[in-house]
This record gives structure tokens, C-alpha cells and sequence, in this order.
């Protein structure tokens, strides 16, 4: 055991003494934490509960688990995109629930219908803010005290970092200093004389680019989770004419974050004038929308200016800080519903869903109020709507659609009357007709009465039970408003990230020593050297640039003349060659090795 930790304590050593070999002139080039080797000596001791604190920290920030926590939250997020999600459409959620009964207890338990507010994710989330900012805070203040402290002194040996050079002028080593100085600091170098030596360093912007990486990702969890928080969305579907104020009883649906007020709805209103769609006619994007757009008409505020506006795809109304998108499109029959003495009980546009790209729509059309039968007594009718802008007439098919522009409308309805149950108190939708407490209309077959509408015509319901009247088509535009607070920093945020990425990664901070002393034969021997965080072809390449640059201040003095080789003195000894203090013959730096100079 003995013998054991004496070879590992003599390995030690040996790596301790070969990382110190820059000594200082090599420390502090990186503001990354250092990993703490325990000295485990006979063993591992046993660690307090502080110690296993401190271990946990040190592992939480470092960058490692880091990128290892941003990484799985990037894989939290693949669920929320494949597999619907309640807060964003509830309704396919529970169409999903339907389709799936093996499947669903297993996402019930493992909350992937609410992944963004799942435990799991906001423990991964929290988890990589508290080492995001654990990594930055301390990296920040040893940045900041580099920045403020002075490049440290030359090394003693020059010869041991990666680039070097030397040879020998004539000009004095103070003029050589200076010289160098200038030079440096012309290339924007941080430098100040040390000694006998100049001490210079450049790209800190590597550093500080990599801090701006990280706190820029602090941003943009800080502005993803306040728009998670206190953002609101809701849906509204206008028909032409119709307007929409920006209250919470106005919304066919609204849904917003857990600090969200709805008192900070931004008081505003529009009317959709006017909906404009174009397609193309021919050619194999036939029915593709050209001109996609929902004129409005705006104010903001209770008492505010009205303004016209044009609301495209992807192209939103802004109104204090709330955007209206326009996600959808269809049309909406204007019906005329008459009782048996011909009294007009209902009169509206009915909208209706479309159900393919050439919007074949689909609805229904219910007349709750204000309708009695033959005998007095007040009901309710209900009828099924299906509906084409483009029919391509009888004989041709199935009832669809040939193109999305309103060219040949045709209404196609079947009428039933009874209870339409909206007096139960259960949720119902409006696109849907609820026939359970209906009976149907028959025809002279003894069939549901049912009959195609084409604009002005109408259905007379049988024995002078009334009738309804296809007068025309009015078009419809949904409409998605939503405020989100903390986009403008996350885009912030996103850009400054990639900023601080590119500058981490091709910027390279590097130190370079200019040493100028006088020889023992009276001439001045200078010596450049340099050293950067990692390995580079550019270092070596650089600093033959500088060096070229002082040669013209500080030109090669001539090649002194070889002594020749002496015999053996008297005392045994034999004649030597003329060296420098560096214990080599100087070279010019064209002449001096790429990597390496001590060879």
C-alpha cells in the first residue's frame, strides 16, 4: 500500500510541476472554474454534509451539467410538439383521449399533455437558471478582475511555451523595450514593461463574449417564463359588418398564464369591414390564396380615433401591445327563418366550418327563440347546413367543393324541430346539432326533409310549419389575440447569444513577452515569446508577424565571426563556441522553428 501511494504521489508531482510550467504567466487565461483534486492520500475521506454540499455546487454550476441540463430541456420540449397539448387546443386533447385509451393514463401520469408546466420541466428549467447564474456570477467577478490587473511578468524560461523566437540587434535594450511597447499596443494589445521584459495580452472579448453567451440565455429564460406567466390568448371569429371589443365576455375562447390579470386587457375594438381572398384559377396551384387579407376598421382605447387597418397572414394588427392575427377563413349563409304565418323569426349569417381546402363547409343553423308551430306552441328548429362556394352541379359527384372563391354557392339543408337542449345547462357547440330531442321533417317520401339552396331560393317546411330562405353569403375571419410580454427581450436575448457564441469561439486570447537584455559580448539579445488558452497555427503565425514588425526597430545585428576550435587546453578542457545568455546561438525569426524553439 505503501510503495502504491508513493508512485501516485510521485505522479502528482511530476503533473504538478509540468502544469506550473508557464507558472503565472499562464494562469487566469480562462475565468472557467478549476476541478479541486481531493488529496486523497491513504484513501477518500469521508466528506461532512458541507463538503457534499459544496461537491453538489460545484457539479450544479459547473459548465458540464449545464449544457447537460440545456440539452434536456430540449428534449422536454419534443413531447409538447408531437403530442397535443390542453393549453394550447383542448379539444384535440380530449379527441386525442378518444383515439388513444392505452396510451392516455401513460401521458396522464407522465403529464405530456401539459409538458411546459409539468413538473418535470419546471425542475429542469429551474435547475439550469440556478447554474446558469451560479457559473456567471463568480466568472463574471474574475473577469472583471483581470480586466482591471496587469498582464503578469515573462516567465523565466521563454524557451518552454509553444511559440518562440530570438535574435540579437544592436539597439539598446531600452529602445527595444519601448520599441516593443508601442508596437503592442498599436495592435491593441493590454501591455506594460515588467523588468526586463514587456508583458502584453489580446482577446479579452473571448471571455467577455462567452459571459455575454450565458447571461443571454439567462434572458431568455427569464422573458420565455414571464410570457408563460402573464401572457393571455383568445380566439374570435367576426363575421363581415360584426365587430369585437377587447373584454373577457367577447372571446368565443380565452386562456392565459397564472399571473396573468385580466384588468391589463389593453382597451381596444375593431369592426372587419371587409374580407378579401383571391386564388389562383389554373395550373397546378390551383385554389392557392394570393391575396389573403381582413380589412378592419380600429380604435384604441374607450373614446380613441378610428383607423383602418389590413390584417394579413403572419402580418398582425398591433394595438398597445397586443397582436391580432388572422389565422383562419369562411363563409357564413345569410338565413331567413319564417313561421307558418310568415313572420320572420330569425335573420342572420350563420357561420360555418370548413371542412377541406376549398372550404366544403359544415354547421348548423338553430332557431332557439321566437318560433311557433301550427298549433301555437313555441319549439324550436334545428337545421344541418353543408355548404360549397364552388358547386360543381347535379350530376358530378358528391356535394364538394371545386374551388375556395364564392363562384356558385349552394346551400344543402334538413330540417328537424324540438328541444335543442341549450336550456340543459351543459356546454354545447354551435357548429353541432344536437338531434336527441328532435324529431325530423318529412317529405312526400315519408324521408327527412331535405333540399339544395341556391341564393334567393327557400325550404317550405311542411303542413304551414314555415320556411327558410338562402338571401345570400356574407364571409367570415377568425381572428387569434394575444399579448405576450417578453418577446422583444427574447429576441434580444437570442441575438446577443449568438454574439457572445461566435466571439467564444473565434477569438483566441493570447500573451506575448518581449525580453531585451543585454549578452555577455555587449550586443542585446531579445526574445519573443507567446502563449494562448489553447493551441493554434495562428499564435506561432503572429508572432512572427510582431516580430517582423520590431525587426525594423530592432534590426538582427551581423553574425559575429566563429572562433576556430581549439585544441585541448593544458587543463584538460576544450574551447567552446560564443553563446548568449539563453544558452543558445540567436536566430532570426524566419529561421526560428514554427512550435518550439528549444530543440
Amino acid at each position: 500500500m505503501s510503495k502504491a501511494n508513493s508512485t501516485e504521489t510521485r505522479q502528482r508531482e511530476e503533473e504538478d510541476e509540468q502544469g506550473s510550467a508557464h507558472g503565472a504567466a499562464g494562469e487566469q487565461l480562462s475565468t472557467a472554474p478549476r476541478e479541486e483534486r481531493p488529496d486523497t492520500g491513504a484513501g477518500v475521506p469521508a466528506m461532512s454534509v458541507i463538503g457534499w454540499v459544496r461537491w453538489f455546487w460545484r457539479q450544479l454550476t459547473s459548465m458540464r451539467v449545464a449544457l447537460i441540463l440545456l440539452f434536456l430541456l430540449s428534449l422536454g420540449a419534443i413531447p409538447g410538439s408531437l403530442i397535443p397539448q390542453t393549453s394550447v387546443d383542448d379539444m384535440k386533447v380530449q379527441a386525442f383521449k378518444e383515439q388513444h385509451t392505452t396510451l392516455t393514463p401513460v401521458y396522464e401520469a407522465l403529464q405530456l399533455f401539459d409538458v411546459y408546466s409539468s413538473v418535470w420541466f419546471s425542475a429542469i428549467y429551474i435547475l439550469l437558471f440556478v447554474s446558469l447564474i451560479g457559473c456567471i456570477v463568480p466568472r463574471t467577478g474574475q473577469f472583471v478582475g483581470q480586466l482591471r490587473s496587469r498582464p503578469p511578468g515573462a516567465p523565466k524560461r521563454l524557451t518552454r511555451l509553444p511559440a518562440y523566437t530570438t535574435w540579437r540587434t544592436e539597439a539598446e535594450p531600452e529602445e527595444v523595450r519601448a520599441a516593443a511597447l508601442a508596437m503592442l499596443r498599436g495592435r491593441r494589445f493590454r501591455g506594460h514593461e515588467v523588468g526586463d521584459a514587456v508583458a502584453a495580452e489580446k482577446g479579452y472579448l473571448r471571455e467577455a463574449g462567452n459571459l455575454v453567451f450565458h447571461i443571454a440565455l439567462i434572458v431568455m429564460l427569464i422573458a420565455f417564463a414571464s410570457g408563460q406567466l402573464f401572457k393571455s390568448e383568445g380566439g374570435k371569429l367576426v363575421v363581415e359588418g360584426d365587430g369585437f371589443s377587447n373584454t373577457l365576455t367577447q372571446y368565443d375562447d380565452f386562456k392565459s398564464g397564472s399571473l396573468y390579470d385580466a384588468d391589463s386587457l389593453a382597451p381596444f375594438s375593431f369592426v372587419l369591414d371587409e374580407f378579401v381572398g383571391t386564388y389562383e384559377k389554373s395550373g397546378p396551384q390551383r385554389g392557392t390564396p394570393r391575396t389573403f387579407e381582413a380589412r378592419v376598421t380600429y380604435a384604441e382605447g374607450a373614446d380613441g380615433a378610428e383607423r383602418k387597418g389590413v390584417i394579413k397572414v403572419n402580418e398582425p394588427l398591433v394595438v398597445d401591445g397586443t397582436k391580432v392575427y388572422l389565422i383562419a377563413h369562411g363563409y357564413a349563409p345569410v338565413v331567413t327563418v319564417r313561421d307558418g304565418k310568415g313572420k320572420v323569426v330569425s335573420k342572420s349569417a350563420v357561420p360555418l366550418l370548413p371542412i377541406d381546402n376549398n372550404i366544403t363547409s359544415s354547421g348548423a343553423i338553430k332557431v332557439m327563440d321566437g318560433y311557433k308551430d301550427k298549433n301555437g306552441k313555441k319549439t324550436q328548429l334545428g337545421f344541418k347546413a353543408f355548404f360549397v362556394p364552388t358547386f360543381a352541379g347535379h350530376g358530378k359527384g358528391q356535394m364538394f367543393s371545386q374551388f375556395p372563391a364564392l363562384d356558385f354557392p349552394v346551400l344543402a339543408l334538413s330540417a328537424y324541430q324540438g328541444s335543442l337542449g341549450v336550456d340543459s345547462g351543459l356546454a354545447q357547440n354551435v357548429y353541432q346539432l344536437d338531434t336527441s330531442k328532435m324529431k325530423e321533417f318529412k317529405d312526400e317520401d315519408g324521408e327527412l326533409l331535405k333540399k339544395m339552396l341556391m341564393p334567393g331560393e327557400k325550404l317550405d317546411l311542411p303542413d304551414g310549419a314555415g320556411s327558410i330562405t338562402y338571401e345570400g353569403t356574407e364571409e367570415w375571419a377568425s381572428f387569434q389575440i394575444s399579448q405576450q410580454p417578453g418577446n422583444g427581450w427574447a429576441l434580444g436575448g437570442a441575438i446577443a447569444a449568438i454574439a457572445g457564441l461566435a466571439g467564444s469561439l473565434f477569438i483566441q486570447r493570447r500573451r506575448v513577452w518581449v525580453r531585451a537584455v543585454r549578452g555577455a559580448d555587449g550586443v542585446t539579445v531579445v526574445e519573443m515569446a507567446g502563449l494562448g488558452r489553447s493551441e493554434s497555427a495562428k499564435l506561432p503565425e503572429e508572432l512572427g508577424d510582431l516580430s517582423a514588425a520590431l525587426v525594423t526597430t530592432a534590426p538582427v545585428a551581423p553574425a559575429a565571426p566563429e572562433k576556430p576550435v581549439a585544441a585541448d587546453t593544458p587543463d584538460g578542457s576544450a574551447a567552446t563556441d560564443a553563446t548568449n545568455e539563453a544558452g543558445s546561438r540567436p536566430v532570426h525569426p524566419a529561421e526560428a522553428p514554427a512550435e518550439g524553439a528549444e530543440k
